[in-house]
């Protein structure tokens, strides 16, 4: 087994962002677009992409999914991957949207950014498609308390809501966004859902070890994956780490980023 000191040594894959020109484009722009605070009357998103892939997360991963990621976040998470998803993208009306996710004809969505809990419509969304029959992952940050998980649960019933996964992030230090998660959100997951806990370093999974321990039983599964998602001498170190601890948790990889890269829209 290997020790804490093995674990520090880690490599930490890097942004794909050069970090001094994503500081100087984040002083000089709101932290959020002020037209994602301020959308228009009429129902729609901010969205950023669309695009149909293989989920690479959690407890779906591997099956055809239709991705909706939404542009604004009011977090700054130093290992961020998708830092363009901060300012760019465009409104996109009601219908518009709702022709362009049911376009693939795959009836699971994926709706991330970003926050994309940021958006005044992102739950009306949800609510439409569970209504619809469709299986619905919202990848949050873990920031905004999400009481419409248990109010899906109370007025659409649990089928539908067994159909809603939050998949929320428990951010660790290294995110520099520890501070942000809301406590009030355990009470709103249950079995469907999963938390997500980043690992950038030692200092990291021990916290996230002991974030576990302290919250246990959890209402759902917890992930632990590397910061970057793919590097094996990352992976194998923390679960040697989960194993030593006897740590109940599930090891997670960013299957995407193994069959294509870094690439986006993917």
């Amino acid at each position: 087994m290997v020790n804490a000191t093995a674990l520090s040594g880690m490599q930490v894959d890097k942004p794909m962002e050069d970090p001094a020109r994503h500081a100087l484009a984040t002083m000089a722009e709101p932290r959020v677009p002020v037209d994602v605070l301020r959308p228009p009357a009429a129902l729609g998103l901010h969205v950023n992409e669309v695009f149909t892939s293989i989920q690479g997360e959690g407890a779906s991963t591997g099956r055809p999914t239709t991705f909706l990621r939404t542009m604004g976040c009011h977090l700054r998470c130093g290992w961020c991957d998708t830092t363009y998803s901060f300012h760019e993208g465009s409104w996109m009306a009601w219908d518009d949207l709702i022709a362009r996710i049911e376009a693939p004809g795959i009836r699971r969505l994926c709706l991330t950014g970003g926050e994309p809990l940021l958006q005044r419509d992102a739950w009306p969304l949800v609510r439409d498609l569970l209504a619809k029959g469709w299986e619905i992952s919202i990848e949050t940050s873990g920031s905004i308390v999400c009481a419409e998980a248990s109010q899906i649960a109370a007025a659409m019933g649990p089928e539908a809501r067994a159909r809603l996964c939050l998949s929320m992030d428990v951010k660790c230090p290294g995110s520099g966004e520890e501070r942000s998660w809301k406590e009030a959100n355990l009470a709103h997951l249950g079995p469907s859902d999963q938390l997500k806990f980043i690992i950038a370093d030692a200092a990291d999974y021990e916290w996230a070890r002991d974030w576990v321990r302290a919250h246990s039983p959890l209402p759902c599964d917890a992930w632990f994956h590397p910061v970057g998602g793919t590097n094996g001498a990352t992976l194998r170190t923390i679960a040697e780490r989960m194993l030593e601890d006897r740590l109940d948790v599930r090891l997670g990889v960013q299957l995407h980023k193994l069959v294509w890269g870094e690439t986006r829209g993917v």
